[in-house]
């Protein structure tokens, strides 16, 4: 791929005077210059309806944003990115996850290796498994059938997992799925005074099965198991997801309980990997597979649309607009449905983990903002919350909303009242209410000219803030699986856009290699004279040295 600084492309100029030009301008002049201007900024594709008309976005300045794609080589990027060529330099890796959900008859190749038949042949085994499990075939060491599934892993090994899971309750069967991440021994305690060791199959995933919170909880676990259960008991009770044959075999789990984690697929893209085994649990292979084709749809658009109709490049250009020239430093991610609630969780560790890098792909150090502070929660909850910061504080938000035009299990009166929230809070973060309308509601109150004055301050809305409206017929396994890709290839185009590596995250090493020092000298009680004097007055309050 071409490694191009997007601030040193004439481009970025124009657009800097576009901003001048316009920044005084609203969102409502916008509609008032532009009758079909809802028309015209907004995409419909598949069950998807994407309006993005609510944002301060003139034709001229969207017309420069996509000519600076062009001029960046998006369009070869994206084919190298499906065609896997080693975009993950710094580690030398292609990144194909989208390779996960092809069709068996396409060809993806990796060091002169189609990997497709590999990716069909793993895919026929979580379905195997995952069926035995469901049904009974497949029991514990007493001979009683599953009835919980513990996940442990953490990141991508976690987090992808648990929210399409939470986002696609409604079809759970009846296996109950925990995920175990955090550390914290607390929260091992919780969960073991929760299962039954007799049916209760745990699930290990971690690439190298050292990851230090992994292996801690799964050491942790199997303890407490062997405490009721004999020692070849593990290998009824236990799976693993890793590429560490010798360490999985340490542990006692066996060859057919282990599933392969390619090294092309990063953690926090990895839940359509054999990481997602605990969703096929979860809901059934089958509806495993509708996600993947829900994404597999999405990468199709994103690949062959042109770039003024396609949804992962229009919201990739319109968050870098509001990143690097109007200098907003973070999105909310709103989504008016519960059972997402880990959705915008999910995507801060997605979006911050590939795109927080103050390095471009030269080596160079960037003099431009990468990327956004990834925020949110679900209506109507955050309405009651954090709004009122987004509505009149002195921050610019630019906020997608994330709507669906049936409920899950059709209470239409409850649905209808959801989505009316939905609708005005982003009439009303455009509008607003000025002064005048205010006045005439106080007035209608009964208020005294003396109270209007006074109160009228308070009660003003600016308006203006930008909203983007992404509304999906229902939440369905192929409709998350669309939605979760649309924003995997959002990342991916900002990533190009700013010149930077998405695909590594060494800034999460340096964390864990200092921990790994620290908790030695932390159970020897022994605190080394080299530590900072900040850091060492800290760990002796903590183990109460004097």
């Amino acid at each position: 791929m071409k490694k191009l600084s997007p601030k040193k492309q004439e481009i970025w100029n124009m657009l800097q005077k576009s901003f001048e030009e316009n920044r005084s301008k609203t969102i409502v002049n916008y509609f008032e210059e532009d009758k079909n201007r809802a028309e015209e900024f907004s995409i419909q594709w598949e069950n998807f309806f994407v309006d993005y008309s609510k944002n301060r976005l003139s034709k001229s300045t969207l017309h420069l944003l996509l000519q600076l794609a062009e001029k960046l080589d998006l369009k070869n990027a994206i084919k190298d990115y499906f065609q896997g060529a080693e975009i993950n330099e710094t580690e030398g890796r292609s990144v194909l996850h989208t390779a996960l959900r092809k069709a068996k008859s396409e060809k993806v190749f990796v060091n002169d290796k189609n990997v497709i038949p590999d990716v069909i042949a793993v895919k026929d085994k979580i379905r195997s498994f995952s069926k035995k499990v469901i049904e009974g075939d497949l029991k514990g060491w007493t001979n009683k059938p599953f009835t919980d599934i513990v996940n442990i892993g953490i990141g991508g090994s976690h987090l992808g997992p648990m929210m399409v899971n939470e986002s696609l309750t409604s079809y759970k069967n009846h296996l109950n799925v925990h995920y175990l991440a955090n550390i914290d021994g607390d929260v091992v305690e919780k969960l073991t005074r929760e299962i039954n060791p007799e049916t209760t199959l745990f699930i290990i995933v971690s690439k190298t099965f050292t990851t230090q919170e992994t292996l801690t909880n799964a050491n942790t676990i199997q303890k407490w198991f062997l405490e009721k259960a004999p020692k070849d008991a593990i290998k009824k009770h236990f799976v693993a997801v890793s590429n560490n044959v010798e360490k999985i075999k340490e542990f006692g789990i066996t060859p057919e309980n282990t599933f392969p984690m390619e090294n092309w697929v990063g953690g926090r893209f990895s839940l359509w990997s054999t990481v997602g085994i605990s969703i096929a649990l979860s809901i059934g292979p089958e509806n495993f597979e509708k996600l993947l084709l829900g994404a597999q749809k999405m990468d199709t658009h994103f690949e062959q649309t042109p770039f003024d109709k396609n949804i992962p490049v229009i919201l990739s250009l319109i968050g870098m607009w509001y990143n690097n020239f109007w200098n907003a430093e973070t999105e909310a991610i709103i989504p008016y449905a519960e059972s997402l609630r880990y959705l915008p969780e999910y995507l801060q560790q997605g979006i911050m983990e590939s795109n927080g890098k103050n390095v471009d792909r030269n080596g160079n150090k960037v003099d431009y903002q990468t990327s956004s502070i990834i925020w949110g929660a679900t209506g109507t909850n955050s309405q009651h919350a954090f709004f009122q910061l987004i509505h009149q504080g002195t921050k610019l938000i630019p906020t997608d909303f994330i709507g669906f035009r049936e409920s899950t299990y059709g209470n239409t009166e409850h649905h209808h009242k959801l989505m009316a929230n939905y609708f005005a809070q982003t009439q009303a973060l455009m509008i607003g209410k000025d002064e005048n309308t205010v006045k005439k509601e106080l007035e209608k109150q009964g208020k005294t000219p003396q109270e209007i004055e006074k109160l009228t301050p308070f009660k003003v809305f600016e308006g203006n803030k930008p909203s983007t409206s992404i509304i999906i017929d229902k939440i369905t396994p192929e409709s998350i699986g669309s939605l979760v890709a649309m924003y995997e290839h959002k990342i991916f185009v900002q990533g190009i856009l700013w010149n930077i590596f998405s695909y590594d995250q060494w800034g999460v090493e340096l964390g864990k290699q200092l921990a790994n020092v620290i908790v030695e000298d932390l159970e020897t009680n022994n605190i080394k004279d080299s530590y900072d004097s900040s850091t060492k007055s800290l760990l002796n309050h903590y183990l109460k040295n004097d």
